[in-house]
């Protein structure tokens, strides 16, 4: 996969893209990361921000750097060009599996009072939000994204079935993890777990996967269809409620 960034403050991106897994993504051919800063891509000496027709408070980005910058740098005629933005699709693992099949993403981060309307409508393809709040800019939600897509990849993570047993990726909440010491200040770790009986543990974060989701997030519940078995398992976790 090949992605591009585009931000006024690259310097934001070195620790994050050179260390843990998305360094090892890179040095894995997995990715390339690029982060450029789209002043180099103005018309007019580096200015990418202007007053906004109408008036009212801030700066809007101009629709020039921006667009010279997703046309020069794209290797695809038809990348898939993301606006991070708070009145974006709130990001999912389901969105984040969705952009891990594409062989090109383009990130915008933008700045100052927002964007030039004709960005969003003739050039970027999805708009993304990782939660109901605003920041200073794209950068930081840019990184959580990219992160969260790039330990997607093939061949990324060291154990090919980590990703699919992430919590969200079934549509529920992971199962409880324990490890050594099987005891620690008097806690044990869960008899099943040291039993060698793989069914038995199989059975066991099943329903665990499904009591942490009824605790924590039942909303999730209502967003996916349950086998017979996985409602049976509901049934009696509630019934233990009452």
């Amino acid at each position: 996969m090949n992605i591009n960034v585009l931000s006024l403050f690259p310097a934001m991106f070195e620790g994050v893209f050179n260390q843990s897994i998305l360094k090892k993504a890179q040095e894995k051919n997995a990715v390339s990361l690029n982060v450029t800063d789209f002043r180099e891509f103005a018309d007019n000496k580096r200015q990418v921000d202007d007053y906004p027709f109408g008036g009212g408070a801030g700066m809007v980005l101009k629709p020039e750097p921006i667009f010279n910058a997703v046309e020069t740098l794209a290797t695809e005629k038809k990348p898939r060009v993301i606006l991070m933005c708070p009145q974006g699709e709130r990001f999912t693992q389901q969105k984040a599996e969705e952009l891990a099949k594409e062989q090109e993403l383009v990130f915008i981060c933008g700045h100052y009072e927002g964007y030039d309307e004709r960005i969003r409508e003739y050039l970027v393809t999805d708009e993304i939000s990782i939660g109901d709040f605003v920041l200073t800019g794209g950068e930081l939600a840019a990184m959580t994204v990219i992160d969260s897509v790039v330990r997607l990849l093939p061949g990324v993570l060291g154990n090919a079935d980590s990703p699919v047993r992430d919590s969200f990726s079934t549509g529920l909440l992971e199962h409880p993890q324990y490890t050594r010491p099987a005891k620690f200040r008097g806690w044990e770790v869960p008899a099943v777990l040291t039993s060698g009986n793989h069914a038995k543990v199989d059975q066991w974060r099943e329903e665990q996967t499904l009591r942490r989701t009824l605790e924590r997030r039942p909303d999730l519940l209502e967003k996916i269809e349950l086998t017979d078995k996985q409602k049976k398992i509901l049934s009696n976790l509630e019934q233990q409620k009452r």
